[in-house]
C-alpha cells in the first residue's frame, strides 16, 4: 500500500498531476481547470498552517492524497473541517484512502477539531462506501447544486465525529 507522510511542497506537481483528471475527465470535483504546481503548493502550505495535508507514497511515488480545510469561515465552525481524499487512477479498493483518512483525522483531532465533513458528487458508490466504512454519517443531499460537463449534479454531504471532548472546546491549534 505504501507510506502515509505530511506533504511539502516537493509533493505539488505530483498532486497536482494525481488530480487533474478528476478535474478534467469527471464531475467528482466541481473544479473546470487543473491548478498548476505552484497553485497546488499554495494549497499544501494552506492546509498545513491549520489543518493538514498527507500523501500517500508507494515507491517513492505520490499515489494519492487527503486534506483538511475550512467548513465555513464564521467563528462558530472553527471546530470542524471539510476532508478530501484523492487517488491515482486504478487505486481504489486498496487500502490507501483507509490509510491516508485514518492519518488525517488522528492528525485533525489532535489539532482540536471536532467534526469532519466531506462532500461528494452523486452518483458515486465508491466514496459513499468509504466514507460510510470509515464512520461518517449521511446529513444531507444539495439537488442539482453544480454545473459541470453539461449536466446538473447532486452533492451529498456526510458528517464524523474526530473527537468528543469537554466544552466549552479549546481552539483549535
Amino acid at each position: 500500500m505504501g507510506r502515509v507522510r505530511d506533504a511539502t511542497a516537493a509533493d505539488a506537481a505530483a498532486c497536482a498531476v494525481l488530480y487533474a483528471p478528476y478535474v478534467t475527465d469527471t464531475v467528482v470535483t466541481f473544479e473546470t481547470e487543473p491548478p498548476t504546481a505552484e497553485q497546488m503548493t499554495e494549497r499544501i502550505a494552506a492546509a498545513q498552517r491549520r489543518y493538514a495535508w498527507l500523501v500517500l507514497e508507494d515507491d517513492g511515488d505520490v499515489v494519492g492524497y487527503a486534506y483538511g480545510g475550512p467548513y465555513k469561515e464564521r467563528a462558530a465552525y472553527r471546530w470542524s473541517c471539510e476532508v478530501s481524499v484523492y487517488l491515482e487512477r486504478g487505486r481504489r479498493r486498496t487500502g490507501g484512502g483507509r490509510a491516508l483518512y485514518e492519518a488525517l483525522f488522528a492528525r485533525l483531532a489532535e489539532r482540536g477539531f471536532r467534526t469532519a465533513v466531506a462532500g461528494m458528487t452523486l452518483p458515486n458508490p465508491a466514496s459513499e462506501g468509504l466514507h460510510r466504512a470509515l464512520g461518517f454519517e449521511p446529513v444531507g443531499v444539495y439537488r442539482r447544486i453544480g454545473w459541470k460537463h453539461g449536466a446538473w449534479h447532486d452533492v451529498a454531504w456526510m458528517q464524523r465525529t474526530l473527537a468528543r471532548t469537554d466544552d466549552p472546546p479549546a481552539e483549535p491549534r
